[in-house]
């Protein structure tokens, strides 16, 4: 007999990305064997990247900071988004075995739909109304936990989205679209009078429905909590920016399930450096990949038989094999 799932609903009462990513962090270290959190956030003139992107290619950064804004860097994967005080984040956090993508999904979907707005899944991560995109979604994996976070965005600045963000016009095109503000839409459009506070209600309400009742929320202040060095982490360059090397040969394209730029740095033939910017979803994956090719001479059939050496699970092999199709023939070329 299964235990009873153990829920609690969290909020922070902060809009620095740094702090609410750290504190995402801190639950998910925290989160208890048969328990689920729904962590409700906002964060104010700010650009969130994926795991593996690269911050100066998919936003203004110089002009952000400028702004007043700030760079934040996420642990999941994906892509690019603006968040501002029309926006509402989500994450649910929770043991991995009560992971359930469909049931999570659920929950938004079904606090959406409430509101008489007509929602639905559709691509590989987006909620969308009418075809548009109201909400991103992003995940991330450790051996005994996991979290799933995403957007509702109810009447976030359109403008400051396109100023920020530089969309990659393969991706636009994929998308069939024709700009990231063309995408997305605003929950206002649909029910103009609501708020961000009416629809944290709606969520913790959805929540509660499919999960069972909680405690009262915990609401958090920025001093609440010592998080141990993770907001030192947040905020630190190294982890926003990283290291841009100047790589001797870079190789780019774009599947169905994200973008690929590969930067080798070479020394007499052999891969001393590797780097893999991507907006896949599976980050730990394209971490796993980049890593298999150091020390490998630059030729096809040692990357090859870097990519076969990796353990991967049923639903990556699809990348794994889209990217030996890839290597086999750019390298090739070179």
């Amino acid at each position: 007999m299964s235990c009873p799932v153990k829920t609690k609903i969290v909020l922070s009462d902060s809009f620095d990305p740094w702090h609410n990513l750290a504190l995402e962090e801190f639950l998910l270290h925290k989160v208890e064997k048969d328990q689920i959190l729904l962590y409700l956030w906002q964060n104010q003139n700010t650009v969130v990247i994926g795991r593996n992107q690269n911050p100066w290619q998919e936003c203004r950064c110089t002009l952000l900071e400028e702004d007043g804004g700030k760079l934040a860097r996420r642990l999941s994967g994906g892509g690019a988004v603006f968040h501002d005080l029309g926006n509402l984040n989500f994450t649910f956090i929770m043991d991995r075995e009560l992971y359930d993508l469909h049931k999570q999904l659920q929950v938004i979907l079904g606090g959406v739909n409430s509101l008489g707005i007509q929602a639905e899944f559709t691509g590989r991560n987006d909620l969308t109304v009418e075809g548009k995109k109201f909400s991103g979604n992003a995940f991330y994996f450790e051996k005994d936990k996991a979290y799933h976070h995403g957007t509702v965005l109810v009447h976030v600045d359109g403008e400051k989205v396109g100023k920020y963000l530089q969309v990659s016009k393969e991706k636009m095109a994929a998308k069939g679209v024709q700009s990231v503000q063309s995408r997305i839409t605003n929950l206002r459009n649909y029910l103009p009078d609501l708020s961000i506070e009416e629809m944290k209600g709606t969520l913790m309400a959805s929540f509660q429905s499919l999960y069972g009742a909680c405690p009262e929320p915990l609401r958090i202040k920025d001093t609440d909590y010592d998080l141990g060095g993770l907001y030192e982490k947040y905020a630190s360059w190294d982890w926003r920016y990283g290291k841009t090397p100047q790589f001797d040969l870079v190789l780019e394209t774009r599947f169905p399930w994200g973008g690929i730029e590969l930067g080798f740095t070479l020394r007499q033939g052999k891969i001393i450096g590797s780097t893999i910017y991507s907006d896949a979803m599976n980050a730990h994956l394209i971490q796993e990949i980049s890593a298999s090719f150091l020390n490998r001479t630059l030729n096809s059939s040692e990357l090859l038989l870097a990519l076969e050496s990796l353990q991967v699970q049923e639903e990556e092999l699809m990348i794994l094999q889209d990217m030996k199709e890839w290597i086999g023939e750019k390298i090739k070329d070179v």
